[in-house]
């Protein structure tokens, strides 16, 4: 496994990845960036680059979660939520096919090894409220606004 640590506007992120493909970004308030990025991590390292900068809506580099097969079933459904929308936790759970499995939807969710790129970020509550998010709140609203940019309209 290798490890790259990279600046973001959110934090320090973490990205673990060996030649099977990436299996944890995470953020933190604080960390050494590093000063060299192995090969097998470099493309999500651009990627995420990217998608800060504004010029990414997607990733495709390779993903190597690991998870049980719920977990990975709720990840897989987390990668159809298109950029720029939402979704609640139970839409979710309706898409995956048990309404009533609606809490442990919101645990896998809460799981997800991969920041970002498996956009738990975008299931809201079925009311529209910002509810849970491991990397707080905050960063959920940043990251919801920047994928999905609303500019202040005159009343008059």
């Amino acid at each position: 496994m290798e490890t790259a640590y990279i600046k973001t506007p959110l934090g320090i992120a973490t990205i673990i990845g060996d030649e099977n493909g990436i299996s944890v970004i995470s953020v933190s308030e604080e960390g050494e960036i590093s000063t060299t990025i192995h090969a097998v991590v470099q493309e999500a390292v651009t990627q995420l680059n990217d998608y800060f900068e504004g010029k990414r809506t997607d990733f495709d580099f390779a993903l190597n979660p690991k998870g049980t097969e719920f977990q990975q079933k709720v990840w897989k459904g987390l990668l159809e939520i298109p950029f720029g929308k939402t979704c609640s936790y139970m839409d979710l759970s309706k898409k995956l096919g048990d309404v009533k499995a609606i809490r442990a939807v919101a645990s896998a969710n809460g799981k997800n090894p991969l920041w970002i790129v498996v956009p738990c970020h975008r299931v809201i509550g079925t009311d529209g409220s910002l509810t849970g998010y491991a990397g707080g709140l905050w960063r959920k609203k940043w990251l919801l606004e920047h994928e999905n940019p609303t500019t202040q309209q005159s009343l008059f």
